[in-house]
């Protein structure tokens, strides 16, 4: 029987399928000799809004999460930042509701693909909708694919940044193809420890076929350049990376 990898963190060794906690914001569990970790404190993002126009984020000493707490401040500076959200001279759009027009949109970056190769998602939260709400958007996401083929780097260089496959490819999500075949960019490799990451993207709409003869759309990101680095996942982990780089693009 095959008795699965130890795991050594911060020169604790761990046996393989033994769960332990290296900081009370972390729960993690041994992996034949990867650890993976879930966060036990959340990370969502909160922008200032009308009830609560200064947010910010509170270490209590008995807790070990931050938790988020609304600034009251003066009268003036409530209103100044509220209005951060809702503009102060409101758009006459008859298309319009009053939310939407008086709404100041709010957008943050997108975060890291959650796959280093084959398709992936990518988050963002934005206000961007008829009800002025934050919310949590998706799209699909490729660095590169699994079985990209690594490029020669040319003389003097030790990274290939942003290359693009040599033939048109279709993408592939839930057993469905993407009806068109597209040449996108990919994030390419170095030689000297760096890993590329995309850095400047867009996001454009996909549509899926399926072998039933379904079909459905999905925003999709694509990658316009590459940056590389030595913030890079670790080995050793699943989860617990310090990579927290995000993508930078479409805003209006």
């Amino acid at each position: 029987a095959h008795e699965g990898a130890t795991c050594d963190l911060l020169g604790k060794i761990y046996l393989n399928g033994e769960s332990f906690q290296p900081t009370c914001k972390l729960q993690c569990i041994c992996m034949d000799g990867a650890i993976g970790c879930i966060p036990l404190c959340s990370d969502d993002l909160r922008l200032p809004s009308p009830d609560c126009p200064n947010p910010r984020r509170v270490k209590f000493r008995n807790k070990c999460c931050e938790e988020w707490v609304c600034e009251g401040g003066s009268e003036e500076n409530h209103l100044g930042t509220a209005m951060a959200v809702f503009r102060e001279d409101p758009a006459h759009k008859p298309e319009l509701n009053n939310l939407q027009e008086n709404c100041l949109v709010q957008t943050t970056e997108w975060s890291a693909c959650s796959r280093s190769c084959g398709m992936g998602i990518s988050t963002r939260v934005t206000n961007d909708n008829p009800q002025c709400r934050l919310e949590k958007e998706t799209r699909l996401c490729m660095v590169r694919p699994c079985d990209f083929p690594m490029e020669k780097t040319k003389k003097g260089k030790k990274c290939v940044r942003t290359p693009k496959p040599r033939q048109s490819l279709h993408f592939e999500f839930s057993g469905c193809t993407s009806s068109r075949s597209y040449r996108p960019r990919f994030c390419g490799s170095c030689s000297d420890g760096r890993c590329c990451t995309p850095y400047l993207t867009t996001t454009a709409d996909v549509e899926f076929r399926c072998p039933e003869g379904d079909f459905f759309h999905r925003k999709m990101m694509f990658i316009k350049m590459c940056s590389c680095h030595y913030d890079c996942p670790r080995d050793n982990d699943i989860f617990l990376a310090t990579y927290h780089r995000r993508m930078i693009g479409d805003h209006v």
